[in-house]
């Protein structure tokens, strides 16, 4: 795991130097949690309209961001460098906890400000952050892959959320009905079913991934 680390503290420190993917996906959060905000207006959502509402917030604001993590590489022409010195898992281990960190740091920012912007009430509180805990793994971990894939087109900035949005669509599906079991008085074992997919598509994904991410990193 020493390449690993090695190539996540690498992106950490370059990204503490240009703050692009924080800034972009921060801004991109804030400028959409206001646009619904004054789109609402007086008018009060239900809880389910607020769940869909969150996680097409967090997606979209994700995606901002996560695909940075392989376009930097070719802009600055240290793909191949990188393809010397660490193997092809390492490096989307590597990519991918980065992704994963940056993914927390937007929740931890988006969580509050939506429940306070939006008047958002949970009745089962740690169900919601568990879910949106093991979420994260199949967000973080989809996404980079389509990262990978995408980072030698063209038009990387459409076609990244193109590509995503399907393979991440159960991530978001699954996540918007435990939300709303969240938004209820219901015990963490009513929402066991939308847990455990959330769990075996991040397992699914992330092993996917690291099989064929050779295939994809190489070509």
């Amino acid at each position: 795991m020493k390449q690993t680390w090695l190539i996540f503290v690498k992106d950490i420190q370059q990204e503490f130097k240009t703050r692009y993917a924080i800034n972009a996906i921060l801004l991109f959060a804030v400028v959409t949690l206001s646009a619904v905000s004054f789109a609402i207006g007086t008018f009060t959502a239900g809880n389910q309209v607020l769940s869909a509402l969150f996680w097409v917030i967090l997606f979209f604001s994700s995606m901002s961001g996560l695909s940075h993590i392989f376009i930097r590489e070719e802009e600055s022409q240290t793909a191949d460098t990188l393809k010397l010195v660490a193997s092809p898992m390492h490096i989307y281990l590597g990519k991918f906890l980065f992704n994963l960190i940056l993914l927390f740091a937007l929740e931890i920012i988006l969580v509050p400000l939506f429940i306070a912007v939006m008047n958002f009430k949970l009745g089962n509180f740690p169900l919601f952050l568990l879910t949106l805990f093991i979420g994260s793994f199949g967000m973080a971990g989809g996404g980079t892959m389509v990262a990978a894939i995408i980072s030698k087109a063209s038009s990387k900035g459409a076609l990244f959320t193109v590509l995503a949005f399907p393979i991440i669509l159960p991530v978001m599906i699954t996540g918007i009905s435990a939300t709303k079991k969240a938004t209820e008085t219901t015990p963490i074992a009513s929402a066991q079913n939308e847990l455990q997919a959330l769990f075996a598509f991040g397992v699914i994904i992330i092993t996917a991934s690291i099989l064929l991410f050779d295939y994809v990193w190489n070509e």
